[in-house]
């Protein structure tokens, strides 16, 4: 009676089981694992958000298949300024915008649009896991590349080229990676341009944590000028702290002449759907103005944290933090004893910190753990306390 696309092992595996445990027994937990920024304590300006979703004009539908223009200006005027890997004399306009309900969303458009029953989509590891369940909704397979750490990530193109096969269809890249924290650098980007252009690729290119980079200077996007088709995707759940707004979009840019292609390809998708909420497209231009006071406070949790980790790590011990560059995660390389899950279990029913294993990222051997940055200072503190107590029995 059910697909296989959706016959996925739904048992719950023994951390999740471990989890349910130690919360039924009502003890302390340190979750060290949140991502949901609205239950970390920031401060939303919660008047002005809820005036600019009672406009009255959502109370009037009139359906757009890219999205309404008015919200894809203010997306294209949030690109405006922005450095581009290569050249920006084309600005991100309207015309080659679509807006989704999400980034998941994104995925399954691009993945129908590019993609035959069967084909392979190249994904980082380590990357986000939600890569497998989005690809298999779409009756596409995912196909790990390998990122390589050495003082810094990088891309593995030999590994790359070796996992490239005759249903290759695109390759996915996150600038900043999730959760290993690190952008594509520019002489990585042209490569990876170069090789999609000539095989007649496409650059599937997540930047929802765009705006974290720890450094000054404004990382570059995918979304302007491309050798290769190239589709770029973003929205609110990140850059304003929204996920509950379910905004996301597409970026379209390469050759004119795939570009057109892929826009009125794009359109017929957009119009078979429909789903992003009017009065969230109206409020998106205010969604993505208010981003700034909540990115400062983002930012500020995100330094603060990570430098309660590194003091704690500068006393020495067999516990380092890997190299990162932008993000909301932090990675940390620790003894090999055993499975990472098993770890990660050991640490919470001894210690009740919540971490996440790092085979859930799918890096490459155990010896991993990965903590959120954006849990509330006095949590992630008593939380990293008990973790390196852990490791170190002081």
């Amino acid at each position: 009676m059910f697909a296989s696309r959706t016959d996925w092992h739904l048992e719950p595996n023994r951390f999740a089981v471990a989890l349910e445990e130690h919360r039924r027994r009502g003890k302390p937990l340190f979750e060290l694992t949140n991502s949901n920024p609205t239950t970390c304590g920031f401060r939303y300006p919660e008047d002005q958000l809820f005036a600019t979703l009672s406009d009255r004009r959502a109370l009037r539908y009139e359906p757009e298949s890219l999205g309404l223009r008015q919200a894809r200006e203010a997306i294209a005027d949030y690109y405006r300024g922005r450095p581009g890997f290569f050249g920006t004399k084309t600005p991100v306009g309207s015309g080659r915008i679509v807006i989704t309900s999400g980034t998941s969303e994104a995925y399954n458009y691009i993945f129908r649009l590019l993609c035959e029953v069967g084909d392979e989509v190249l994904v980082p590891a380590p990357s986000y896991p939600l890569f497998e369940y989005l690809a298999g909704l779409a009756d596409v397979r995912p196909a790990p590349y390998p990122l390589l750490y050495n003082q810094g990530w990088q891309v593995d193109f030999a590994g790359l080229s070796a996992a490239l096969t005759a249903r290759s269809k695109a390759v996915v890249v996150v600038h900043p990676n999730n959760p290993t924290g690190s952008f594509i650098k520019r002489e990585e980007a042209q490569r990876l341009a170069e090789i999609c252009a000539r095989r007649d690729l496409a650059i599937i290119a997540d930047e929802v944590f765009l705006d974290y980079a720890d450094g000054p200077e404004l990382p570059s996007s995918f979304a302007f000028e491309s050798p290769s088709l190239t589709v770029t995707l973003s929205g609110v759940s990140k850059i304003s702290l929204l996920p509950q707004m379910k905004l996301g979009w597409i970026v379209v840019s390469g050759p004119s002449v795939l570009v057109d292609t892929a826009m009125q390809r794009l359109e017929v998708i957009g119009d078979t759907y429909l789903s992003p909420s009017t009065p969230g497209q109206l409020a998106l231009a205010e969604m993505l103005v208010l981003r700034e006071d909540l990115q400062r406070q983002m930012r500020q949790r995100l330094c603060a944290n990570l430098v309660f980790l590194d003091t704690l790590l500068q006393k020495g011990g067999s516990v380092d933090r890997l190299k990162r560059e932008g993000g909301w995660y932090a990675v940390l390389r620790v003894p090999t004893t055993g499975p990472d899950e098993d770890l990660a279990i050991d640490i919470l029913e001894s210690s009740g910190v919540l971490v996440h294993p790092g085979h859930f990222f799918d890096f490459p051997r155990d010896g991993f753990l990965v903590l959120s940055l954006i849990a509330r200072e006095a949590e992630f503190q008593e939380g990293a306390r008990r973790l390196l107590r852990f490791f170190y029995g002081t």
